[in-house]
Formats: structure tokens, sequence, C-alpha cells
């Protein structure tokens, strides 16, 4: 059975199409996603050009609290935290003794606790991996996944949409920057339609992104409300209804639309965002993640699996790295669409036959005219700026492609390509 969203029903009523995500969990469930709600080319444009709200079943939270917290996790995972403050989101790995990922992670501070925010595949294993080391510290960690819920807003007006229907908080986490002030990597705990929510900036898609970790009893509510207020009134049957002006005004500004796991993919891709299971996992080593810089400190004291990382660095380059490949335009007589190499094509040199990557995850790009792009990892020595591999389809049919300079194929800011590198990706 696979693991189901408090939201589940009203996917159904929207007549959602779903699919599994990711591999099965530790404990013998598949995740259920929705894939779209029947209108891709709209999820997509909404989170471009307005804001899109997504439901994340498949994201999971364990809460460390404790005073030496902080220090307990400094000592665990690949990234500096003792400068990390409340309010405040770093990236890190958690790593295995042999220095593979085991957890990929979204690290979020608070007053009185820290939240640990990963794939949901993650939270057995790493629950029970860092329980090991907990001696004699002020430290507790606890399973939050099934009693919290992530939902996501993406796009240009999501900070618009939030600010306009969130209070204030009460109690210990009552503070944080204000919504203005909500820069990339910066927390806040806020009162959304009764319900208390911690909401960190991650821009993971180009757009302003603001993760939302709410109460599970209250995630469908929250889900509805959110809906309600950024509802377009004005493109409703009934004319004459009566509608406050707050919620008209605010709905076709930010134009909220549910979207599902197939445009916020495309819409990674195009940002060079490599994810956790997907274009690296269990057996990766951090150097050949595609995010190295931006989980890892090399000037920090101890951590488990630190000698693997520090010796890989030592040699100069992995054996494999997380590229972006741009393919060249070709069109399916059967669709008409460009043609797109899937997960797993195998990738060679242009005047090779022997594989030298696999393509991890891929999409047509609808910001660089459909171009056929795709995130995969490739040999060292291959993974240089204007390689050309071939993705090898169907048989001996192969179709040409060219390894970019960055991880991004598009950024908003930037241009082009700009805001991520081989290696790691560049701060705010």
């Amino acid at each position: 059975m696979a693991r189901q969203s408090p939201i589940r029903r009203l996917h159904q009523v929207a007549e959602a199409a779903v699919l599994t995500y990711g591999p099965a969990s530790e404990t013998g469930e598949a995740v259920e996603v929705v894939e779209s709600f029947g209108e891709l080319e709209m999820e997509y444009a909404s989170l471009r050009k307005h804001c899109v709200l997504v439901d994340q079943p498949h994201r999971g939270v364990i809460e460390v609290s404790g005073k030496d917290r902080i220090d307990f996790l400094n000592r665990m995972v690949t990234q500096e935290l003792k400068s990390l403050s409340p309010f405040r989101v770093k990236r890190s790995f958690w790593l295995s003794p042999k220095g593979r990922i085991d957890c990929d992670l979204r690290i979020v501070d608070l007053p009185s606790r820290t939240l640990l925010e990963m794939d949901v595949h993650a939270v057995a294993r790493t629950l029970g991996s860092l329980n090991k080391y907990i001696i004699a510290e002020d430290v507790t960690l606890a399973d939050w996944t099934e009693r919290t819920h992530r939902l996501a807003l993406h796009g240009p007006t999501s900070l618009e949409l939030l600010s306009n229907v969130a209070q204030n908080a009460h109690g210990a986490e009552a503070s944080g920057p204000a919504f203005d002030e909500l820069l990339p990597d910066r927390a806040c705990v806020v009162q959304l339609f009764g319900a208390e929510t911690v909401v960190f900036r991650d821009d993971s898609c180009g757009e302003t992104g603001l993760e939302l970790v709410v109460p599970v009893s209250q995630a469908l509510k929250v889900y509805q409300q959110l809906i309600e207020a950024g509802h377009d009134r004005s493109h409703d049957e009934a004319p004459g209804e009566a509608v406050s002006m707050s919620r008209s005004g605010l709905g076709s500004r930010v134009r909220l639309r549910p979207a599902g796991w197939h445009a916020l993919n495309i819409a990674r891709i195009e940002t060079g965002t490599p994810l956790y299971n997907i274009d690296f996992g269990t057996d990766s080593l951090p150097a050949e993640s595609g995010v190295l810089k931006d989980r890892v400190s090399f000037t920090k004291g101890c951590y488990l699996g630190q000698e693997i990382v520090a010796r890989m660095d030592a040699r100069g380059h992995p054996k494999q790295v997380c590229v972006a490949v741009r393919f060249e335009h070709q069109t399916d007589p059967a669709t008409g669409l460009p043609r797109q190499p899937v997960t797993g094509t195998p990738l060679a040199p242009a005047t090779g036959a022997d594989a030298v990557g696999i393509v991890t995850s891929s999409t047509l790009s609808p910001m660089l005219g459909s171009a056929a792009i795709a995130l995969g990892q490739v040999k060292w020595g291959h993974h240089e700026p204007g390689v050309v591999l071939k993705a090898v389809m169907d048989g001996a049919d192969s179709l040409s492609g060219v390894v970019q300079p960055q991880l991004a194929f598009w950024s908003r800011k930037a241009g082009p390509g700009d805001s991520r590198e081989h290696g790691g990706r560049k701060g705010p």
C-alpha cells in the first residue's frame, strides 16, 4: 500500500493523475504523489508566472531538541553548523561510515528545536543511525513525518500570497524575519489559517520557493484555504457573485494553481537542481552529487565519513560527476515533439560505443524552446563543458548532446547557465 497524503481525497475529486515516487521505503511502503491535475502546461506556466501549490507526501521531517543539538549535529553532518542561528537554513549530507550519502538534509534551526527535512525514504535510516551516536548529550530525535505534512508554494507571487494570509505565531518561536525579509535560506514560524506553520525558503525551481511544514491534522484545511485565497475570482462564471475586495484583488494578482510533480520536475531540471534518490543517492559520494560545495565544509572539524571526503578531495576528482547535457533537436514522427532521452538512457562518447554515463533525469524545456535537456552521471574525463555525448536510444539509434558549463540550463536572475556550477550551488 502506498503512503498517502492527507489531501488525497481532494486530488481524487480533481481526477489528478498520480504516480509512485522513488523506491519502496524501508517499511515496504511506496509513496503516492500527484503527477498532474491534467493541465501540465498551465501548471508549469503558473509556476513561472504566478504561483503553484504542491502537495509533498514524499518529504519527511525529523525534529531534534535539547541544548546540545547544534553541537551534536555539527559533529555528525558535512556542513559547518557552528554559525547556524535560529531562523536560518543550511543544506548538508549525513554520510555512512564509508562516506556514501545516507541522507540529503535541509537543516532548519528554530529557537527551541531544529528540523531535519529530507526525502521520506531516508527518514528511518537517518533516525536510526544518528541515534547510535547520542551518548551523554542532551539531544532527542523524533520522527515527525506522520505528525506533520509538507506543502510548498513556488512562483514569483508566492511571497505575496503567504504574507497576505499568514499571521504572527505565538509562544517561544513567535519571531523570525518578516515576510519581506524572507530571503533564501531563511525561516519563520507563522499561524496559517489557525495552524502553526514553519516556513523556510529554498528557490529550488528558480522562482521564489516557500516550503511549509504544517500539522498533519490541519494540512487539508491549510491546502483548501490557500487554494481559496489564491483563486482568481475574475474568472468565475457568475460575475455578480459577492466577493470580498481583499480576496478578489489577491487572487487576480497571484493566480494560485495546484500543481503536481511533473511541472515541478521540469522547473528544477531547468534550474539545475540535482535531486536525491534520482540524480544521486545512497551509493554516491558527495563529490559525485553536483552539490558538493553547497553541502560540504572543508574547514570544519571531524564528522562521520570525513576521511573519505578528504581523501577524494586530495585525489582531485571522483570517478564520475553530475553534469548537464543539452541535446540536438530531432522531431519524433510519432508524437511531433522533440526526441527526449529518458531516465536510464546510456550516454556514450560521440565516436565511441561504450557507455561512459547515464541520464538520471530529463525534460523538454519550455524556457529553451522545448529543447531536450538532462542531468546525468558521467565518468570523469567526459564531463568537461563542450564535450559531445550521445544518448543511445532504441538500440543503435542515438541523440547527440553537449555537456553544459554549469548544471543550470536557465536562471531568471543571471540568464542561462549562470546560477550553478559543477560540484556546487552558488549561495544567495
